[in-house]
């Protein structure tokens, strides 16, 4: 199989989740702990990009550090280029996993997701 980037917290259980099922499906797995070495503004926007997703689905709306900075108010505000600079300056506001070969990128876990796109 292929070698994934993983971006993810070792105490998250859907980071868990994530890994094993990469493992079990043969991938050779690169893993960053997204709180101390989240992805910097330009790989950001490179994960964004060849996601096919909206900037605001990296966001870890259910995180406390989301919901203490009241974010929900104040990201429709914020430029891209202000919003991509807030995810990387802070990994506990990024949505994760992040899984990346380098061309396609998954965000979260969703087993029917991971399947159709690293199965």
């Amino acid at each position: 199989m292929s070698q994934l980037t993983v971006y993810q917290y070792a105490k998250c259980g859907t980071c868990r989740k994530a890994v094993k099922w990469l493992e079990a499906a043969g991938h050779e797995l690169t893993q960053i702990p997204i709180f101390e070495e989240p992805p910097t503004v330009d790989e950001l926007a490179s994960l964004v990009e060849n996601s096919g997703l909206e900037l605001k689905k990296f966001f870890n709306t259910s995180g406390e550090v989301y919901k203490e900075m009241n974010l929900k108010d104040q990201l429709k505000g914020m430029s891209r280029e202000e919003q991509l600079q807030l995810l990387s300056s802070n990994g506990r506001l990024i949505k994760r996993p992040i899984v990346t070969d380098g061309s396609k990128v998954t965000v979260g876990f969703k087993e029917e997701q991971f399947q159709e796109t690293w199965g």
